[in-house]
């Protein structure tokens, strides 16, 4: 039987993300249902929430539209200020996951 520390279900992104932080001080398993590479995250079927001005129609593309389809989409029971600060270290955190190699569909830009 194997024993973990902690079990992340789910190897898309934010699964493989908590993986990474989590894996220098803990026993990590992750479990998937899909290999990371048939993830919607990398299959452009999840949503992300970054603000990353990287595709030709994205001018208006900014943190504080993100905050408010966050909050908006959570029937306005998200907390609003950890909405806020959700949206502006996404972008950080999904270029800094894609220099590790880390496959993922909202980095693609439109042809």
């Amino acid at each position: 039987m194997l024993e973990h520390d902690v079990v992340i279900v789910g190897g898309g992104l934010a699964g493989l993300r908590a993986a990474v932080g989590l894996c220098g001080r803990y026993n990590v398993g992750l479990v998937s249902k899909v290999h990371p590479i048939r993830s919607h995250s990398i299959a452009a079927q999840g949503g992300i929430n970054a603000s990353l001005a990287n595709h030709p129609n994205a001018k208006d593309d900014n943190v504080e539209k993100h905050t408010f389809d966050t909050v908006k989409g959570s029937d306005y029971l998200a907390d609003q200020d950890a909405a806020e600060l959700m949206c502006r270290e996404a972008p950080g955190v999904v270029y800094e996951m894609e220099h590790w190699g880390c496959p993922s569909a909202a980095l693609r830009t439109a042809p």
